[in-house]
């Protein structure tokens, strides 16, 4: 990135991006990848900013400071602005009228977006800004870009079906995790991923961090979550035992479950495996309580399970012998996964959203990417029952598919990784249950309708381990 905004060389677009300040803090919580809806913004702050594009149309990169009370984090925005015509946009990309030119978002305009690609193949430096390709990628140029408007916390950018950019929106100092460990699988010859192809850095408090990366597209993938959630809708409209249904996903399950134990031995093999220690279980035990007592300060509907969880979470300090650590994936559920015609591929490595940098490169159990997922079957299962009057029936059913496809994951994973995770059951539960109390915290703040598929698992799982 380019310098401070009062530094020199840098000064002939400032007063612009200076005035765009103002408009950006009342934009910025209306757009899905801003993370902080939870609450006001007091201040926003432009930090650097690097000219892409010059003239009409232009173009340009800026990193705002967004204050908050006490948090202070930073996001990047592609600025667009025209003056000879309109931009092709959503009327919600616009940020404001300043100096008389039309200033707005510009991820979705394709005629300006090419040019990232097109910069990643020359391998160029543009103000600030270092675009590069992997060692021995050779990239297509002149490509038009379309963003994927389902993506929450990132904004991903598909160039003619043949690449993906994803552009990380809130920026951390250091290489993105997600690039790091898609770099390391690649290393190792990982057949679960798509391929890392170039990257976009700058600079960040001083010291390099990564703005974006770019993968290997697979237009044939089908999302994870979408084939799940089909599956659920059939069983339950066809009436038949799970195991009868034409379209039966506890065989995916199963190849879903030895595709992530093979992702975790590549990563052991790339990065490595410590022993972790007590103090690693005391720590995993205080975040465990920490988030539990913020949560249940502020959804009264958690409190109930309050004692039974922290007697949950404190068995995990009492587990005898080492627990191996290593890099996990870190936020793993059926929307981070797609099925090819050759298997299934794991995306999204960057960890949990809401988790600081410190918490997303910590080593981890793999047993908490077993959590996220077993957490993902029980809300594929439970989704149709959302907002619907209680049926007991209906109820059984759901919870009969997301049995069938929790233990054929399992059985999968241990065909591979040559141990069952439901050997290790305080673990696994504890951590499931802590997943499933950031679910109640998240769906209280954003679908309060949903609140009941993460109450209603805490409770399940606290009654079949015998401790309600």
């Amino acid at each position: 990135m380019s310098g401070p905004l009062d530094s020199p060389g840098v000064r002939e677009h400032g007063e612009l991006v200076a005035q765009l300040t103002d408009e950006v803090a009342a934009w910025l919580p209306s757009q899905r990848w801003f993370a902080g809806k939870d609450r006001p913004i007091s201040a926003v702050r432009p930090l650097s900013w690097s000219t892409l594009l010059d003239g009409d149309p232009l173009l340009l990169h800026v990193v705002v400071e967004v204050e908050q009370g006490d948090r202070r984090e930073a996001y990047q925005l592609l600025i667009g602005s025209r003056q000879a015509e309109l931009p092709d946009v959503p009327h919600s990309a616009s940020i404001g009228l300043e100096s008389g030119l039309t200033c707005y978002e510009a991820s979705g305009d394709a005629d300006l977006t090419s040019c990232l690609l097109d910069f990643m193949s020359e391998g160029k430096v543009v103000d600030g800004l270092t675009f590069e390709h992997e060692p021995d990628a050779e990239l297509a140029t002149g490509l038009r870009a379309h963003p994927i408007t389902s993506e929450q916390s990132n904004t991903s950018l598909v160039y003619g079906n043949q690449y993906i950019l994803k552009l990380f929106r809130k920026l951390t100092p250091g290489v993105n995790k997600d690039l790091m460990l898609h770099r390391a699988l690649r290393e190792v010859g990982c057949r679960h991923i798509a391929e890392p192809l170039g990257s976009i850095s700058g600079e960040l408090d001083g010291g390099p961090t990564t703005i974006g990366m770019l993968q290997r597209f697979m237009p044939d993938a089908v999302d994870g979550w979408v084939m799940a959630t089909t599956s659920v809708r059939d069983y339950m409209a066809e009436g038949l035992p799970p195991e009868e249904l034409g379209g039966d996903f506890a065989g995916e399950a199963a190849r879903l479950g030895a595709a992530i134990a093979t992702v975790h031995a590549d990563l052991a093999r790339a990065l490595g495996v410590e022993d972790g220690d007590q103090d690693d279980l005391d720590r995993t035990v205080q975040a465990m309580l920490a988030r539990l007592d913020r949560v249940a300060a502020s959804v009264p509907e958690l409190v109930p399970y309050v004692p039974r969880l922290r007697t949950a979470f404190e068995k995990v300090a009492q587990i005898s012998g080492a627990v191996p650590v290593q890099y996990v994936h870190g936020d793993l559920h059926l929307g981070q996964v797609l099925r090819t015609l050759n298997g299934w591929l794991v995306l999204d490595f960057e960890g949990e959203p809401a988790a600081s940098f410190a918490e997303r490169a910590a080593l981890r159990s793999t047993l908490r990417d077993v959590a996220g997922m077993l957490r993902s079957f029980d809300y594929a299962a439970q989704q149709l029952l959302v907002g619907q009057p209680e049926d007991p029936n209906d109820t059984e059913r759901a919870m009969a598919w997301s049995t069938r496809n929790r233990d054929a994951f399992c059985d999968g994973y241990a065909r591979v990784a040559g141990r069952d995770p439901r050997d290790q059951s305080d673990l696994l539960r504890a951590l499931e249950l802590d997943k499933a109390v950031y679910e109640v915290g998240y769906e209280h703040a954003n679908r309060p309708d949903w609140l009941t598929v993460p109450l209603s698992s805490i409770a399940r799982l606290m009654t079949d381990e015998g401790t309600s």
